[in-house]
């Protein structure tokens, strides 16, 4: 039987099989009811909609402020060398470097520059990063950019690693903000400075090709496009150690500051050394610094005599320059630090900031070439 008959059709036509229709049906024609859900206008009525519109608006600032969230808690990439890590390396190019790709192990990007600054700084410096971010060390990553850009010379801060949880999750934070951090594999503590240099020159050739590599502290004032203009002179020597050389007494009572335990290896006064708040070392010297083993070095107590050992043991021309140790600003001078009474500026934190409001400091500019 087939799902639909013509005989139901007789309900609404006439009776079925001659039966007289129920007395509620009627041969009349009958007004056809209301229906049972009507809408009496189309209008959605005002409070409904401006409920909804309120809705709308709350659910696509919840969706704008996560994805904000994600893109902001979502750290930007570093660029790994072994152990060593870059974290400014993510603002060059992407054609310049490959962030990330450790594919690309044994053919690391090197950057070329005209001179790579490593400023030596620890867990217990952040009041001078402050101070220097608010001088010369430009604080926003762009910035920092620029100058590297006008000037040829790469600047990052330099620290090492500490068992310290809270230590490492501050510089975590810093490090976000700031991005201006070279990541070196040692303990960060005063009695491994030599380790810390040596491993700061080694961590630096690899990951820059730079003409010079200057190690700097974190309590000088230094003028970057004066730098700049030392580097790029003509040197007729490619084995260069730059610095303000000095001799002196060797300390053997450990009682004393800058005893040497090792003194008995030196004798009665130091050889020819720069003093250690800065210096340079040409490109060739750091190679080889970058190529020998680490227990093959001889480690002393001061970080500056340690450097100034191994020159001596390379056939180095040792460059004085006393522009880089000047107690004031000149028209000179590079680096300003208070010697010989301090290693660096004397209370560097609001020094820094004192000398930057020194015009000669701040705001003169970069030397004519015949007046170097």
């Amino acid at each position: 039987m087939p799902l639909f008959s013509h005989r139901s059709s007789a309900v609404f036509g006439g009776p079925v099989g001659g039966a007289p229709l129920p007395s509620f049906y009627s041969s009349k024609p009958v007004k056809p009811s209301r229906p049972f859900y009507t809408f009496s206008s189309t209008r959605t009525p005002l409070p409904l909609l401006a409920f909804s519109l309120l809705c709308l608006f709350i659910g696509l600032a919840g969706t704008l402020f996560a994805v904000s969230s994600i893109r902001r808690n979502q750290p930007l990439p570093v660029f790994h060398c072994d152990k060593s890590v870059d974290t400014f390396r993510a603002f060059y190019s992407s054609d310049s470097a490959k962030l990330g790709d450790d594919s690309n192990k044994g053919m690391v990007d090197r950057p070329k520059l005209l001179g790579f600054v490593g400023i030596q700084t620890g867990f217990e410096s952040g009041e001078r990063r402050a101070a220097l971010r608010s001088t010369w060390f430009p604080s926003d990553p762009e910035d920092l950019l620029r100058l590297e850009q006008a000037t040829g010379l790469g600047f990052r801060f330099v620290i090492g690693k500490s068992k310290d949880s809270k230590k490492m999750t501050m510089l975590e934070k810093e490090i976000e903000k700031y991005r201006d951090f070279m990541l070196i594999d040692v303990e960060e503590e005063y009695l491994k400075l030599p380790y810390k240099t040596l491993a700061f020159f080694k961590a630096a050739f690899r990951l820059f090709e730079a003409d010079y590599y200057v190690k700097a502290d974190d309590d000088i004032y230094l003028r970057p496009d004066r730098l700049a203009t030392l580097l790029a002179k003509e040197r007729s020597h490619s084995m260069t150690y730059i610095g303000c050389m000095k001799k002196g007494p060797v300390i053997t009572d450990p009682k004393l500051k800058w005893y040497e335990k090792s003194g008995h290896l030196i004798g009665n006064e130091y050889f020819l050394h720069a003093y250690g708040p800065i210096y340079v070392l040409s490109a060739e010297v750091v190679a080889s610094l970058a190529a020998a083993r680490n227990n093959s070095f001889r480690m002393f107590n001061n970080e500056d005599v340690t450097i100034g050992s191994w020159m001596l043991a390379m056939n180095v021309h040792h460059e004085d320059n006393r522009a880089i140790c000047d107690p004031r600003c000149t028209p000179t001078s590079i680096a300003v630090w208070d010697i010989p009474r301090c290693s660096g500026l004397c209370n560097p934190a609001s020094k820094l900031k004192e000398l930057h409001k020194i015009g000669m400091c701040s705001k003169s500019p970069t030397l004519p070439p015949d007046d170097v």
